[in-house]
């Protein structure tokens, strides 16, 4: 199951599991009828069946009623991706709080109401997996982009719980930490360093599931880079780049 169905990433992750053997997917999204090139992607790599879910993840009250009809019409469900997110106008949410807000809603409020749904769907079903996505932006959370860096913090910060919480029952969980990302998302910014694109985020991601690591950093440079940066002074901090 791909919660953000459209999104580049959790269709990377779907196409190659989908060349090792996995059959049958949900692509969970707004607007699901316009899914058919993300379709076609999975079909081409190997999968017979894949399925389209109407899904808003801000429409928090729909939640528990999407996520039980797609277990009980396609389970039992082996790995769900919560794909969805949105990166937002940092000048832009702070002037304007409703846009702070949505950024924050959609990017760590709509994932805690999902996972925790989602964590007892796949507690009673007894087992199944979790691939959260959370980002290097919310390890330490920079002035340049706060807004988005501190909804990451948070996800980051729920997901990790999350996974303890989940110990012994079937359950696990998978956290994935990219750095910058060159995709749709952020198309028209310039790369970071150390960045990735969603291929490459999607293979260690796939072999992460794989060898049952709990998190996975992409590339796993960032690891010892952001142990090194946490101790930077706050002055040197605070002016840099996104």
């Amino acid at each position: 199951m791909v919660l953000g169905g459209r999104s580049e990433i959790g269709t990377a992750v779907a196409t190659r599991l989908a060349r090792q053997g996995a059959a049958r997917f949900v692509l969970a999204a707004r607007r699901s009828a316009d899914l058919d090139a993300e379709e076609a992607t999975l079909r081409e790599a190997g999968a017979s069946e894949v399925h389209r879910v109407e899904f808003d993840a801000d429409d928090l009250d729909q939640h528990e009623s999407v996520l039980s009809a797609i277990m009980t019409e396609y389970g039992p469900v082996d790995v769900v991706v919560t794909a969805f997110g949105v990166l937002g106008d940092q000048r832009r949410a702070e002037a304007d709080a409703a846009h702070a807000v949505a950024i924050v809603h959609t990017d760590y409020t709509a994932h805690v109401s999902v996972l925790t749904h989602l964590a007892n769907l796949l507690r009673a079903q007894g087992h199944g997996t979790l691939v959260v996505f959370s980002s290097v932006a919310g390890v330490r959370v920079r002035r340049a982009n706060y807004v988005y860096g501190s909804a990451k913090a948070g996800l980051d910060g729920f997901a990790s719980g999350l996974a303890d919480a989940l110990h012994g029952s079937g359950v696990r969980l998978l956290l994935v930490r990219p750095g910058f990302v060159i995709g749709r998302m952020t198309a028209g910014m310039t790369a970071a360093p150390l960045s990735s694109t969603p291929a490459q985020v999607a293979d260690a991601t796939v072999a992460a599931l794989r060898k049952g690591r709990h998190t996975v950093w992409v590339p796993a440079l960032l690891r010892p880079v952001f142990a090194l940066m946490r101790a930077l002074p706050r002055p040197i901090w605070r002016r840099l780049p996104r």
